[in-house]
């Protein structure tokens, strides 16, 4: 009886080679998943928070503003103005939003924005004070602002030039300064200081953990949080018109 034997090292290599495709290949995967995970991490913290904020929104008219509002000159101190613009873009669903998605949109440099995007804010702001929003135009800023939301989700998909978040951020600004129209000028002038360090420590932060948040996400976690975005701003925007 005759036995065919293959060569040994014939067969030692093919051994080898196939060992170290399944690795490569099972190290593939496993990355994989891992990326996985952390997307769906991501996202799922990014929805439960959009959830919570559409909650905030549609409980009623009074949670989108901060607790010394007091339009038409009301007393306000120069404590209180600078709590009071501390806490209002934190306590605002929509300019909340908006700011925590200047981390993740995909600007090249998120850190040089945050100066312009301050200035625009300033602005808008400061522009209340001489040209006040009419009472009857109030629903359809807040639908605008609102709309930003879908704005900075077309940004994120490079529909639209990043350029735009520059008057949109303006456009926050505006209705944020109209909270404390006709205010003595101690407090107007903390109020806006508090604006000025609430907004820029936030957009400060997600600057700077940009990079680390898009990696997370990757380019399919970035166009899926995208519409999660456009479909909350469409939300806010209707709720804000037929309230």
């Amino acid at each position: 009886m005759k036995f065919r034997r293959c060569p040994a090292a014939v067969t030692a290599e093919t051994f080898i080679s196939r060992s170290q495709n399944a690795r490569r290949c099972f190290s593939i995967d496993e990355d994989r998943l891992l990326t996985s995970k952390r997307i769906t991490r991501v996202l799922r913290g990014l929805g439960v928070f959009a959830v919570a904020a559409l909650l905030l929104m549609t409980a009623g008219p009074a949670v989108a503003h901060h607790p010394f509002a007091m339009p038409e000159g009301g007393e306000l101190s120069a404590v209180q103005g600078l709590i009071s613009g501390m806490g209002h873009p934190l306590l605002g669903p929509d300019h909340l939003l908006f700011l925590l998605a200047i981390g993740w949109i995909g600007l090249k440099r998120p850190v040089a924005w945050v100066l312009p995007l301050l200035a625009f804010a300033l602005g808008g702001a400061l522009l209340t004070q001489f040209i006040p929003l009419p009472s009857g135009l109030e629903p359809a800023g807040e639908a605008l602002v609102s709309l930003s939301l879908v704005v900075e989700g077309l940004i994120a998909l490079n529909t639209i030039p990043a350029g735009l978040l520059l008057p949109v951020i303006g456009l926050h600004g505006y209705l944020l300064g109209g909270a404390i129209v006709g205010a003595e000028s101690t407090p107007l002038l903390t109020y806006f200081l508090g604006l000025l360090i609430s907004q820029g420590v936030l957009l400060l932060a997600v600057s700077l953990g940009s990079k680390r948040l898009l990696n997370a996400l990757g380019d399919q976690g970035k166009r899926v949080a995208a519409g999660i975005w456009i479909g909350i701003g469409g939300a806010f925007a209707w709720a804000a018109l037929v309230a």
